[in-house]
């Protein structure tokens, strides 16, 4: 059994009384409230607390919120609340060790959970005459409250009426901090105050970390919310569990999922092999694993490609396709992680013409149901990148084209029309080009689009642009071709021998 080693400042103010209520864990919950015996004069209380383990010689410090208690002779005239619970396992019994647990009644920062400092709470003290009475095993009423084992995970807080911490619409988390470096989770729900009448009060608990709560009126919830009819004898329990507000801590994570392809990159036409490796991290088996594979665009699942294993066994999987999404249902269970055994699926995909628009990121998920409580654990999306190589549907182009005497002016090279060689072509993007003996260029990997070549007519000296009799367009020392990804685009420049007159050249050629 541990001890409790703390020390305590203490300040003196106003009246309260004692009011009892029970606050539920996990999603979400209902719970109304009664009022208890009265209190006397309320005495302010602050405490610097330190917890020494004197199994491990750890020690914990902390400041609680201030407090406020009775002093005896004045009998009060506000009750306190008392939301109470029992830390439990993921499976619902005592944990093995409550060492370095905490239990808080924080302050709500936002709708995401965020929590602020501890709620400034009434003071309380152990049961004596005419003094306001604290309740086991939060005698003092702390916040938080740090658990020792023979508290057997019970914990409980008093909420004071008299300072308005049950009126309709205040917020609350109440927030359960395993110890550092725990693998279990840390455990929070959200409480609102949604009505009071009279004496009794209602709440909504709401879980904020997608677990379910239950009620030790063995309520569960699953979507998040659970109604109280009576808080002071139902409770919320939370998985780590609170007694009458039952909050369990399970692993922080219960599943894991890798996602690995048999290459880095792949090009159109390719078959590329996906493998899925899930993996069970909790202390019990988890059924009914399902994953969720969308592939990245322009990749297709081919039919009959699946493959699963566990322990070197077959695995019989079936697979739904929606789109681009796989769903795949092995017809297995996932063995305790001590057992370390992991699930295998493979798959193949083929990359098809599409691929080269998408990013080619695989994403995928899985979930399961445990068998000790058949909570519904997951993880993910995992990812895998596989880089997109156009192959030969690349999104360039090639430039082809010549440069001739032009001797009948339809800007087509006729036998017995020659041509330039050296004559320089100018690009758009400054890219420079130079023909071959035979007055011939090309260019490849040029970028798609709308391209500009021109001429430099001071390449080719005692040439001048030949007039061109059928397309205006081509009378242009510029020229304007529109390139689709992996097109052929033809730019030709006819020249004539700049000392000569198009009639005199024109006639010659009908000779």
């Amino acid at each position: 059994m541990k001890t409790r080693n703390c020390a305590i400042k203490q300040n003196f103010l106003r009246n309260s009384l004692h009011l009892t209520a029970i606050f539920l864990f996990g999603s979400s919950q209902v719970c109304e409230f009664s009022l208890a015996q009265p209190a006397t004069k309320t005495i302010r209380n602050t405490a610097a607390y330190t917890y020494t383990d004197n199994a491990s010689g750890a020690v914990f410090q902390s400041l609680s919120a201030q407090l406020q208690s009775a002093a005896s002779g004045i009998n009060p005239t506000n009750p306190l609340i008392d939301p109470f619970g029992v830390l439990t396992s993921c499976d619902g019994g005592l944990l093995a060790d409550y060492t370095g647990f905490s239990v808080g009644l924080y302050e709500l920062l936002n709708s995401t959970g965020d929590i602020g400092l501890p709620v400034s709470l009434t003071a309380t003290v152990p049961p004596k005459t005419k003094q306001a009475v604290g309740i086991s095993p939060n005698f003092y009423n702390a916040n938080p409250f740090v658990l020792v084992n023979s508290d057997q995970g019970r914990f409980n807080f008093l909420l004071d009426v008299g300072r308005g911490q049950v009126d309709v619409g205040r917020e609350y988390v109440l927030a359960v901090k395993p110890p550092a470096n725990s693998a279990l989770a840390e455990r929070r729900v959200r409480i609102t105050i949604t009505a009071r009448n009279g004496n009794v009060a209602s709440y909504t608990a709401t879980s904020l970390d997608g677990e379910p709560i239950s009620a030790t009126s063995d309520a569960t919830s699953v979507n998040g919310v659970i109604n109280i009819a009576n808080a002071e004898t139902v409770g919320l329990s939370l998985a780590v569990a609170v007694n009458n507000l039952d909050i369990s801590t399970c692993e922080a994570q219960a599943i894991q999922l890798l996602k690995t392809g048999d290459r880095a990159a792949a090009e159109p036409g390719d078959i590329v092999v996906y493998r899925l490796n899930a993996r069970n991290l909790s202390s019990t088996v988890i059924n009914n694993p399902e994953i969720r594979d969308d592939l990245p665009l322009g990749f297709q699942y081919v039919d009959g490609s699946v493959r699963a294993e566990l322990g070197g066994n077959a695995v019989n999987v079936t697979v739904e396709r929606n789109g681009r999404s796989l769903t795949f249902r092995p017809n297995v269970s996932l063995p305790i992680a001590s057992d370390n055994v992991p699930l295998n699926i493979v798959y193949a995909a083929q990359v098809t013409n599409d691929a080269i628009r998408g990013n080619g990121i695989n994403r995928a998920s899985i979930s399961g149901t445990r068998t000790d409580n058949r909570r519904i654990v997951r993880t993910g999306p995992v990812s895998h990148l596989m880089r997109i190589r156009p192959g030969i549907l690349s999104d360039c182009g090639t430039l082809v084209g010549r440069v001739f005497v032009d001797k009948n002016f339809d800007g087509e090279q006729q036998p017995g029309e020659p041509g330039v060689p050296n004559a320089v072509i100018y690009m758009d993007d400054g890219n420079r080009i130079v023909t071959d003996a035979n007055g011939l260029y090309s260019l490849s990997s040029v970028l798609s689009g709308s391209r500009t070549l021109a001429i430099d007519l001071t390449s080719v000296p005692g040439y001048t642009l030949a007039p061109n009799l059928y397309f205006i367009e081509r009378n242009s020392q510029s020229r304007l071709v529109r390139l689709a990804p992996g097109a052929l685009g033809r730019v030709n420049f006819a020249v004539t021998p700049a000392a000569r007159g198009i009639s005199d050249t024109k006639q010659e050629g009908t000779k």
